[in-house]
């Protein structure tokens, strides 16, 4: 394991450098995975440290301290999924409790909070967190914790974490913020005063689209020991071969995300001077409305963005042409993927508040992988100009009756 000394690596250092280990009899570069579901006790109340692996396994407490160092924390817990992580998190809060929520939200977290935790008494409140007056408006005797996407996923929504926390702070609340699209190579919300840090580590963090995984980085000996209490008692934990699978592919995030960060706003760029599309929505591009605060709180931008179309009709088309780039959900791999939010990913949100929020019917949200960005513009160039070409056969036909 890395040394506590070594804390002052740079984070590519550290990433490298996750699960290395130094054993002088076989002389591994690489962390085992440990499959064993019970460990020997050495005399009667003494442990090695590992007794059920539930609650610890050799290869996840790697995983999990690399987790805690990375995003500036005390304690990592390692989920069996994104949405076992949240579960885990929102376990903290009682019958009664109120949270107050960013309101472009991810679909699975919304689905969450209104269909299952709504039935054990916690409600929530969807505001835009960057919004301090909103935000202060939510706030109730009952609430107990903001929960904040940044960016927010779809529609690339900041909220300023600093003046977020420090406002909940004052109230005594926690502050929750999912770094799933930043990932701690861009963005640290625990330096910036949050308490929790939740990830989809399926997406950037695994980076393959062959693993699923949830991460929870705690800051805090109190809440960390709630947390390991939770996630020991719910068990949705990551197997060993998961954590390993995991590690690896974190090992290359910094060299993955400088790759999607730069395809991703040479295709941001592009579209926006193409004639079908009305509007790009991406924080690294100087007119998105919250670029600064972004520029001040995270050293780089995520892969992901979302384009809204100016005709609807091009939606289909371009899905169905689209060659190098494939039509499917979830973000984050090194494969680019493209996705219609309104029928997949943000399809649990009730249609008034997906098109109040702007996740309507001409709404597309593209994960730009780390193919030759060039080869990317092209393939979206061919599918808008088959799009195109069919909307105008289309406009012919119905202009003679047929």
């Amino acid at each position: 394991m890395i040394e506590r000394d070594e804390l002052s690596y740079r984070i590519e250092s550290q990433l490298a450098q996750i699960g290395s280990i130094h054993d002088p009899n076989t002389g591994a570069v690489n962390f085992p995975i440990y499959q064993a579901t019970a460990y020997r006790h050495p005399k009667l109340g003494a442990s090695t440290g590992f007794d059920y692996t539930r609650t610890k396994n050799p290869t996840r407490a790697v995983l999990e301290e690399a987790s805690a160092r990375l995003e500036c924390g005390d304690a990592g817990f390692a989920c069996s999924s994104g949405m076992a992580a949240l579960q885990t998190v929102f376990a903290l809060f009682s019958q009664g409790d109120h949270l107050i929520v960013s309101l472009d939200l991810y679909g699975g977290t919304y689905r969450m909070l209104e269909q299952l935790l709504s039935r054990f008494g916690i409600s929530a409140s969807y505001v835009d967190t960057n919004d301090m007056e909103a935000v202060e408006a939510a706030r109730t005797p009952a609430t107990k914790a903001i929960f904040i996407e940044t960016p927010t996923n779809p529609l690339m929504m900041i909220t300023d974490i600093e003046r977020a926390a420090t406002w909940a702070k004052s109230h005594q609340l926690l502050t929750i913020v999912d770094n799933t699209l930043l990932t701690p190579f861009f963005q640290r919300p625990i330096e910036l005063g949050a308490d929790v840090v939740v990830h989809s580590a399926t997406k950037y963090l695994g980076g393959h689209n062959d693993v699923l995984a949830g991460l929870i980085v705690t800051k805090g000996k109190e809440l960390s020991e709630q947390m390991f209490f939770l996630h020991n008692s719910i068990g949705a934990v990551l197997g060993p071969t998961d954590s390993y699978q995991l590690m690896r592919g974190m090992k290359t995030l910094a060299l993955r995300m400088e790759r999607h960060e730069h395809n991703a706003t040479h295709i941001a760029c592009w579209l926006k001077e193409h004639e079908a599309i009305e509007a790009v929505y991406y924080p690294a591009l100087p007119d998105h409305p919250h670029y600064d605060i972004q520029c001040k709180q995270s050293s780089g931008n995520t892969g992901i963005f979302s384009f809204r179309l100016k005709d609807a009709r091009y939606v289909e088309p371009i899905l169905r042409h689209i060659k190098l780039i494939a039509f499917a959900e979830s973000l984050g791999g090194v494969e680019s993927l493209m996705t219609y939010p309104a029928v997949q990913t943000h399809a649990d949100i009730p249609l008034e508040i997906r098109e109040a929020v702007g996740v309507d019917d001409r709404l597309l949200r593209f994960s730009v992988g780390i193919e030759h960005v060039e080869d990317l513009i092209a393939d979206l160039k061919q599918a808008l100009e088959a799009a195109k070409q069919e909307i105008q056969a289309l406009q012919v036909m119905e202009g003679k009756g047929v």
